[in-house]
């Protein structure tokens, strides 16, 4: 009865918020640009400011990654996302084409519900509370349970700082007794004009069964091929940079290097050099035990992990510079762990015979749940990175940079951004790095070409009027010939 009545309350409380917002939107929907963009400045600076303690506070309450690169990530999401939109026109005329005569006018889509996951808790309420004011919409969180307090105090600041740089207060909100019947709820309220999901396939494929538009994406499974003419050293390097960045909780990190047969060699020894530790035997049997649930899912327990704590948890010993776990791997599938998303210190490896056999690998790793999400490539022959370009089912193809920094903006000219789209293949509505004009309506005013139609009419009059001409002389040199 105890979990029933908290159930009630959570409903009650999503209606509740979701009242308060959309009189607040309708009161923010008449905001000019000029005073929307000061709004998000302010929420950009109070960000800004306090990712050091929200990083900090995110990785003790969920166990999940490194406060520092947790820091990063909040920093990323506040003056990262703030500088790519901040000259953005979203509100208003934000286009217009005087020689076509089409006028594009943004408009907000409203009230916005937003889904948080435990791995990216802080800098994925930062990001989506940025874009989503940039845009002139209200925005309602729904958190992670085990990323609560943390979200919580990301959305207290951010609110704060709205309200004092002008914002309606009310125009943010965040849910504070989390349950599945209260998001629910949320998502299917008719109040709501967008969901915006970032987290697991259950989710996401929640928010699009709805009945209310949804943006939504889900988990990568991402390959990165290592081609006999890329420089060795460097990309184990970055593939490394990418994988250990917050142990691996960004979707976009590799799950799995790929490598021609005539480097894999030199290429496992620089894994090793640089803190790779292949497993074995009884270790990688006790590792493999513990990677997944009796269901097949990512077991929480190793997610965003450090290697050492993955050895303590299964009971090996590794050597204390160790900062990735591997495993030597042939096949690819639902049964085989290495094969699937990891979000944690364990990468998958694999050799081929050439390019065009490690183009087929990453095709099915892909299938195994990573379809439209991203790829990793490290070479220098062109022609086989476009081929890999041309033929992969992924929104983002990365070119020798580590995954996880280039897929989210950092280390690539991409859109900052912490949704990344996967595309209809994927299960998503989009492809992009989702921002501030994925959440806008756009009007467009279009003028009469009349003038141009009445060339066309008096064209054909005048064609018609010699066509007449000569089928009548036509008609009169037959009449003579025939007299």
């Amino acid at each position: 009865m105890q979990l029933q009545d908290k159930d009630l309350l959570s409903i009650q409380e999503v209606r509740d918020m979701v009242s308060k917002a959309n009189k607040a939107q309708t009161e923010f929907s008449k905001f000019s640009q000029e005073a929307i963009d000061e709004i998000v400045y302010g929420m950009k600076q109070a960000a800004y400011s306090q990712a050091e303690f929200l990083g900090k506070f995110a990785s003790e309450e969920t166990g999940f990654g490194k406060w520092q690169d947790k820091k990063t990530k909040n920093e990323i999401a506040s003056e990262g996302v703030y500088n790519h939109i901040q000259n953005m026109k979203t509100i208003g005329v934000i286009h217009e084409d005087a020689e076509k005569k089409i006028v594009e006018i943004g408009t907000p889509v409203g009230t916005i519900a937003a889904l948080i996951p435990s791995t990216n808790p802080t800098s994925t309420v930062i990001y989506k509370a940025l874009i989503a004011l940039k845009s002139g919409n209200a925005i309602i969180f729904s958190p992670h349970p085990s990323g609560l307090k943390s979200i919580l105090k990301t959305v207290e600041i951010l609110n704060k700082a709205a309200v004092e740089a002008g914002a309606p207060d009310g125009l943010l909100h965040c849910m504070t007794l989390p349950s599945m019947e209260g998001t629910s709820e949320l998502m299917k309220h008719s109040g709501v004009d967008l969901i915006l999901a970032t987290g697991g396939s259950a989710m996401v494929k929640a928010a699009y069964s709805s009945g209310t538009p949804a943006l939504g994406v889900g988990p990568g499974n991402v390959p990165v091929f290592i081609e006999r003419s890329a420089d060795i050293k460097e990309a184990i390097g970055k593939i490394f940079s990418s994988k250990t960045f917050d142990n691996g909780t960004v979707c976009a990190s590799e799950q799995a290097i790929v490598t021609e047969r005539c480097i894999s060699e030199k290429v496992k020894e620089e894994v090793k050099r640089q803190g790779g530790y292949f497993l074995v035997g009884e270790q990688l049997e006790k590792v493999t035990a513990i990677m997944e649930t009796v269901t097949g899912g990512m077991n929480p327990k190793i997610v965003g992990r450090s290697a050492q704590d993955i050895a303590t948890i299964a009971g090996i010993e590794i050597p204390k510079e160790t900062k990735i776990l591997l495993c030597e791997e042939q096949n690819v599938g639902k049964n085989v762990p290495f094969s699937k998303e990891k979000l944690t210190a364990l990468l998958g490896f694999y050799t081929v015979e050439d390019w065009q056999k490690g183009c087929e690998l990453c095709y099915a790793l892909l299938e195994n749940g990573g379809l439209g999400h991203t790829l990793a490539i490290h070479s220098q022959d062109e022609s086989i990175i476009r081929e890999f370009a041309l033929k992969k089912p992924v929104s983002r193809i990365l070119v020798n940079t580590p995954s996880t920094q280039g897929a989210i903006g950092l280390s690539t000219n991409l859109a900052p951004s912490f949704t990344l789209g996967c595309g209809a293949i994927g299960g998503s509505a989009t492809s992009d790095n989702v921002g501030p004009m994925n959440l806008i309506n756009i009007r467009r005013m279009a003028y009469g070409i009349d003038d141009c139609r009445e060339r066309e009419t008096q064209d054909s009059k005048e064609l018609s009027s010699i066509d007449i001409e000569v089928i009548t002389q036509l008609v009169m040199e037959s009449l003579k010939n025939k007299i």
